[in-house]
């Protein structure tokens, strides 16, 4: 026959029972205080008697273990954490000085283009300008200054002469090779406020930058005041068509203000290579050769 369990003291908990209960109603403190001592004790010599391999085995056997409320502090996770993600994954929660410039200056670019364009459509508060604004863009066309330079070229009747268009003709061919090449490569969009009805386009002329007409007009407007002799009033007018075409391109909405703005910068400089890669009877006669 197994013995009695006992509490700490050593009594019998049947015995300590059985007192408690005759000394004192079940509905009294009294009662459930010294229900919840034996308890209490038989919970602690359990402890300390018993296995403790078999108390794990009761915690864990717990439905509130099993839900996962307090771990057991030796026990082995159930899978492994997470690996830390990768430096370019991560999100940047601060960004750099240079990144915010950028993006405040793009942000002041679109709005400053959208203000600026006061002849993007009939309706705007311009739009009665906008078929002049039209007639000053087909003069910075590619496609009139090709066929412009290709007929003086063929009535030219002096060698000099034709040294100066073949290099102009060089220089508009390179024109259009590297803005075509930028804006392949750039790919930014139109202003919204753009209306798609410009003089003979082609597949690059629905991205923006750089502006093909600014870079056409620093290019040429170079060249001329260079390569040819001009009073001072037409060199004048040289320069603000050039100017006016740029600004124009802005009014009529087709470019944002630092696609022209990069535009002039890069005709100035492409004028440079020409320049530098100068055509002549002595560097290419064999070019002079074929034209004559």
């Amino acid at each position: 026959m197994p013995s009695p369990r006992r509490n700490i003291e050593g009594r019998p908990l049947v015995a300590s029972a059985s007192s408690s209960s005759s000394s004192s109603s079940p509905g009294s403190p009294a009662h459930g205080g010294s229900s919840r001592f034996e308890f209490q004790s038989l919970l602690s010599s359990r402890a300390s008697g018993g296995d403790p391999t078999c108390a794990r085995l009761r915690v864990s056997d717990s439905p509130v273990h099993r839900r996962g409320s307090f771990p057991l502090a030796g026990a082995v996770p159930s899978q492994a954490p997470p690996p830390p993600l990768p430096e370019e994954d991560r999100m940047d929660l601060n960004p750099s000085f240079l990144g915010i410039a950028l993006r405040s200056l793009l942000a002041i670019d679109l709005w400053l283009s959208k203000k600026l364009g006061v002849c993007a459509g009939e309706s705007s508060s311009w739009g009665s300008v906008r078929p002049l604004m039209k007639l000053l863009e087909i003069s910075g066309h590619g496609i009139p200054w090709l066929l412009g330079t290709l007929y003086c070229l063929s009535r030219s009747d002096s060698w000099a002469g034709r040294e100066v268009l073949m290099n102009l003709l060089f220089a508009l061919l390179l024109d259009l090779l590297l803005v075509a090449l930028l804006k392949g490569l750039v790919r930014r969009r139109r202003p919204a406020h753009n209306q798609m009805d410009m003089f003979v386009t082609l597949s690059v002329d629905k991205y923006s930058f750089p502006s093909g007409h600014a870079t056409r007009a620093a290019l040429v407007s170079r060249f001329i005041l260079n390569h040819l002799v001009l009073a001072i009033p037409l060199r004048v007018l040289v320069v603000l068509w050039a100017f006016i075409l740029g600004l124009s391109r802005v009014m009529l909405g087709r470019h944002n203000v630092t696609d022209v703005a990069f535009g002039f910068f890069w005709g100035y400089m492409q004028y440079s290579i020409v320049d530098y890669c100068w055509l002549s009877p002595h560097n290419a006669p064999l070019l002079f050769v074929l034209w004559n």
